[in-house]
């Protein structure tokens, strides 16, 4: 009864020992999974941000395509606009025609009547002068009778010329303005579908950009779920756990119920020899406390350990969170004060301001931020006390021409758009110029990646 009682207390004690180790362990599981979520959950945070990013860039985009839209829209009606008058202009023609057609018949029955004129003068094959007509009368009432005769046909005759020259000025006067108004409307015409060609490629690369972004910001957002997904798994893991700890604790309360009601028994049924139970129980507790103090420290060691592998996880996240530093941009200073000047002039308009095909050319207009390309570039110079020409043709030949390599903030630089030199704007340096452009207004465009460094065509103009 005494070895029974002996091995039913150490039964106890290690079975004691091991209820607590387990959860113990466990536990150590659960730090290590939320150490694991800690990090999951900063990559989170990070996804969030780079789709709040997403999202601005693409609202940008979206305002982008509205302006080109806008752009596209007024040229459009620009386009219908000058067809109508070129319409209008072809029913003029006819018009024209048609009295050019009575012109020309009213001229040939005049050339008619004076060849009826001269031949009356000339009989008998010869050449007849006013001078013989009247001096060949046979009396003087028939010298009177022609020299009357005679004044008149030269007053008729003098009076057919002129309205013959009159009539050929006015029709050599008419074809000229036919042709010009004509050759206006055609090159109104090419311009206008070159500008609207020149739109629709702009739109077409804001459409890819805002595509891309659209594609990166549902990648973004796949990550997100995935991360949320992991999250979610590991927190479901960590429940799971705990209720495992939970029912373990329960089935170990009660094993050892059970062992307590046993030893219980055995001490009843041996109470005759309780001073040698008591000594034997002695022994016991005195090994099994050194059981537990063994399993005690070995709990120690396995909590430690654990905590180093999180702290090195913990740092590891950490580290790996860190966003890469991003470098610095600079650009090289304006020239000179009136460079300077005339860079800074047109910031007001940027993001407040639509592009208009003629525009920049009155005070409503530039009240109101409307501005062609070589208009806008004038305005701005003008603002530092410089006056240009407000059209391409003629702000190519308005300073110095110097190399690509040599160009400076405030110089003017040229693209070939729809026609060569078709828009021009002022370089403010580090690769980029400020311009109305006609997909943004005034705006800082970028010449030397994108649809402007395809453009660009190495002009450079220093005004000053």
């Amino acid at each position: 009864m005494k070895k029974k009682l002996i091995v039913l207390n150490t039964t106890i004690m290690l079975g004691l020992g091991s209820a607590f180790a387990i959860p113990s362990v466990k536990a150590e599981s659960i730090t290590d999974i939320q150490s694991q979520r800690t990090g999951i959950q900063s990559d989170i945070s990070e996804a969030e941000q780079v789709i709040q990013q997403l999202k601005k860039e693409q609202s940008k985009m979206n305002a982008q395509i509205a302006q080109i839209e806008s752009a596209m829209k007024e040229n459009d009606q620009k386009i219908k606009d000058t067809k109508q008058e070129i319409n209008d202009t072809e029913k003029d023609i006819e018009s024209l025609k048609k009295e050019i057609k009575a012109l020309e018949e009213r001229i040939a029955k005049r050339e008619e009547v004076l060849k009826e004129r001269a031949l009356s003068f000339q009989e008998s094959g010869g050449d007849v002068e006013y001078l013989e007509v009247v001096l060949g009368s046979k009396s003087f009432g028939e010298f009177v009778n022609r020299v009357g005769a005679v004044a008149t046909i030269v007053e008729a005759d003098q009076q057919i010329l002129s309205e013959q020259e009159a009539d050929k000025a006015d029709l050599e006067k008419k074809q000229a303005t036919v042709e010009k108004k004509l050759q206006s409307l055609k090159d109104m015409e090419v311009e206008l579908k070159g500008m609207q060609s020149q739109i629709e490629d702009q739109k077409a690369e804001t459409v890819n950009m805002k595509a891309k972004i659209e594609k990166k910001e549902s990648e973004t957002e796949a990550l997100k779920q995935s991360l949320e997904n992991k999250d979610a798994g590991l927190e479901a893991q960590i429940a799971s756990i705990r209720e495992n700890i939970k029912k373990e604790e329960e089935r170990k309360a009660s094993e050892k119920a059970d062992l307590d009601r046993a030893a219980e028994e055995v001490n009843s049924s041996n109470a005759s020899s309780e001073g040698s139970s008591s000594s034997s129980s002695e022994g016991t507790s005195v090994s099994s406390s050194e059981e537990s103090s063994s399993s005690s420290k070995g709990e120690a060691s396995v909590k430690s350990s654990s905590k180093a592998e999180s702290s090195s996880n913990s740092s590891k996240n950490s580290s790996a969170a860190k966003p890469a530093a991003s470098k610095t941009e600079t650009s090289s200073k304006p020239s000179s004060a009136n460079t300077g000047s005339a860079i800074t002039a047109g910031y007001k308009y940027i993001g407040n301001s639509t592009y208009k095909f003629g525009g920049g050319r009155t005070a409503s207009d530039i009240a109101n931020g409307l501005f062609d390309c070589s208009a806008f570039v004038a305005w701005a110079y003008k603002q530092a006390g410089v006056n240009l020409p407000a059209s391409t043709d003629a702000l190519k030949n308005a300073g110095r021409q110097v190399s690509d390599s040599q160009k400076q903030p405030g110089d003017l630089v040229f693209f070939n758009t729809y026609k060569t030199d078709g828009h021009v704007g002022i370089y403010v340096g580090g690769g980029k110029f400020i311009g109305s452009q006609s997909s943004t207004g005034v705006a800082i465009a970028n010449m030397d990646s994108g649809y402007w460094a395809g453009v660009y065509n190495g002009r450079v103009v220093r005004v000053n």
